[in-house]
């Protein structure tokens, strides 16, 4: 077959630097899992150099014309190619509540959409790789005070200790993006458990972004606080000023308060 053709409505960039390629699939350490779950091969030039690792590697592609070409020049993924939509896909109808790795040239379009829906089987996912807009990675790894950090910075260094790799130039990829690219390595904490309500803090932080430029006393009255926790000095700040430990301690007081 052919090359596949890339879609614009995809998001589809292909990767055509063999040696980026590799060192994205070296960022992985293959530690407490036996699966990596490759999201967006395209025509698998990440593919395989996976396939040449100790781990079972999957494949999701929502591309018919890319599963077709993987289907036939990789028959190592014989059985292993899902050809469904990883944010629409129940996961667990191939791994089964096992422990697996996420990696991948993610769609630009889609990749934030992507980080929050491996949010939800943090459980399941002791780490997270990958190529991304420049700008989305370095967001994700942010620490706070910049304008750059928020909602993603906060609910994904919850979980995870988040580390920038390295910068993707533009003439790598076929068609070339406008934007250069970052890849990222996150690894699940040893404790990811909250010491508070996870759907309380997951509120408490986007609720306190929607309004990044206000105090937390202004940006967080959709909460109905009461007086005098309104009064915490914690309030005083913005957003972007607080770290996760923060807004961990911010969520107990919420709690505390009776919300």
């Amino acid at each position: 077959m052919e090359k596949v053709t890339a879609k614009k409505h995809l998001g589809q960039h292909f990767l055509k630097d063999e040696s980026i390629a590799k060192d994205i699939a070296d960022t992985l350490n293959l530690e407490g899992y036996d699966d990596v779950l490759e999201i967006g091969p395209g025509m698998g030039v990440l593919t395989k150099y996976l396939l040449d690792k100790p781990v079972n590697t999957y494949v999701i592609e929502i591309d018919t014309e890319s599963v077709t070409y993987l289907d036939q020049n990789y028959p190592k993924l014989k059985d292993r190619i899902i050809s469904k939509d990883f944010l629409k896909y129940n996961i667990n109808d191939i791994f089964e509540g096992k422990q697996f790795a996420i990696i991948g040239n993610f769609p630009y379009n889609i990749s934030t959409q992507i980080v929050f829906r491996a949010l939800e089987y943090r459980d399941q996912i002791p780490e997270f790789a990958g190529m991304f807009q420049k700008e989305v990675a370095q967001r994700i790894c942010e620490k706070k005070g910049t304008k750059a950090y928020g909602i993603l910075s906060v609910l994904v260094q919850a979980f995870y200790d988040a580390e920038y790799l390295f910068t993707v130039d533009e003439n790598v990829f076929i068609p070339p993006p406008k934007v250069k690219s970052g890849v990222l390595r996150l690894r699940r904490k040893k404790d990811y458990s909250l010491p508070c309500g996870e759907k309380l803090f997951f509120t408490v932080v986007k609720t306190a972004f929607q309004q990044r430029r206000k105090t937390l006393r202004n940006s967080l009255k959709t909460l109905n606080l009461s007086d005098s926790l309104r009064e915490d000095k914690i309030f005083d700040l913005r957003p972007e000023q607080l770290n996760v430990e923060q807004f961990i301690e911010l969520t107990q007081k919420i709690e505390a308060d009776g919300v």
